[in-house]
């Protein structure tokens, strides 16, 4: 996997935040900080009064997402946790919301069962669907890409410059790429949000998220948003986070490359359906990523293959260390009963590989 200079140099910046400003003595690792309170002066610091509006060890995952995202940020108790703050802090009654209808399913849940009754319109469309659809009348429009599950590809750049034209704000789930893979932002986006619970964390041991945009209006009022709803992720969340974004880009490397040799392999065996994934010609991606669909002939197909392979944790999320499946049809979304999402894991790649074919083979 090559990463561009810009990436790389963000990445190194990351790393050593901490470390340019240490004292004789002092702690390589950031310490946790678990206080939800502080001392006041007479006038007290904005960000130093409550728990509940920000933390030290919430705020050094923040700087260094920031560093990633090359934008403010604001880090967040899960992925939904995100979409809830930018809902609120973008839309009003009577404002109309484009969400992809094959993306993820939580957030048209979420959307019809609660934002709807707040007088918020929502249209959906499908992925393939969306360079045709007209933004004009939208106030927001948040996409996927690559999508959840079925891995489809939008051009971002193409749809910022849409939404601009139509007055629409653009953002975009960043959860399947990380900004190392991808930087939505760079080609336009407005703003940039993910369920850091994934491969940004990496260790499947936390649920958080974040959001981040150039907009420093549009910023405030998503952390007014945060501070009042109390979406704030905990300190000690944050700080298993900083652990998992110190080896982010060592994980990714290793969970590519196993991706690329896996794709391979499910690509052309006959036991495989359709297999989604990203071909590798999409410039804004960094690389395809760590996601393969592929469809076998039916659910005890399916399912046998995750049992046959051994190596594939049969559970429900990704981008962590753990290779695993998650047979999507069970969650409503529209594809086979045979349909499963891989997510691609840290395991030695020899190991993996061989896992996988003897399990095709054994169907």
């Amino acid at each position: 996997m090559k990463l561009a200079p810009e990436i790389r140099d963000r990445l190194a910046r990351m790393l050593h935040l901490r470390t340019g400003d240490l004292g004789p003595g002092d702690p390589i690792p950031e310490p946790l900080v678990s206080a939800s309170i502080y001392q006041l002066p007479d006038e007290p610091r904005p960000d130093r009064t409550y728990g509940r509006t920000a933390n030290p060890t919430v705020q050094a995952v923040e700087a260094r997402l920031a560093i990633l995202e090359d934008a403010p940020t604001k880090l967040f108790a899960s992925g939904m946790a995100a979409y809830s703050a930018l809902f609120h802090a973008t839309l009003k009654a009577g404002d109309r919301l484009l969400l992809l209808s094959d993306g993820y399913y939580s957030v048209r849940h979420y959307l019809d069962q609660f934002l709807s009754g707040f007088g918020v319109e929502l249209v959906t469309c499908p992925a393939k669907e969306f360079a045709e659809k007209s933004l004009d009348g939208f106030r927001l429009a948040v996409i996927e890409s690559p999508t959840n599950p079925r891995l489809d590809i939008i051009d971002i750049a193409a749809a910022a410059t849409r939404a601009r034209e139509a007055g629409c704000l653009l953002a975009v789930d960043n959860s399947v790429c990380t900004p190392v893979l991808q930087q939505p932002l760079d080609l336009g986006a407005d703003i940039v949000l993910a369920a850091d619970t994934k491969a940004t964390s990496g260790h499947s041991d936390v649920l958080t998220g974040h959001v981040s945009s150039r907009d420093e209006e549009l910023m405030a009022r998503v952390h007014s948003a945060r501070t009042l709803a109390g979406g704030i992720a905990g300190p000690f969340e944050a700080w298993l986070m900083l652990r998992g974004l110190e080896t982010l880009d060592v994980r990714l490397q290793r969970m590519c490359a196993n991706a690329e040799s896996v794709a391979e392999i499910l690509a052309s065996h006959p036991a495989v359906g359709e297999f989604l994934y990203p071909d590798g010609t999409h410039p804004q991606m960094a690389h395809p990523g760590t996601l393969i669909g592929a469809t076998f002939a039916d659910k005890p197909t399916a399912e046998r293959f995750i049992e046959l392979t051994e190596l594939f944790v049969p559970t429900t999320s990704f981008g962590g260390v753990h290779s695993a499946a998650d047979r999507r049809a069970r969650w409503g979304d529209d594809v086979p009963e045979g349909f499963l999402r891989l997510s691609i894991g840290c395991e030695p790649t020899e190991v993996l590989v061989e896992a996988v074919r003897g399990a095709l083979d054994r169907l």
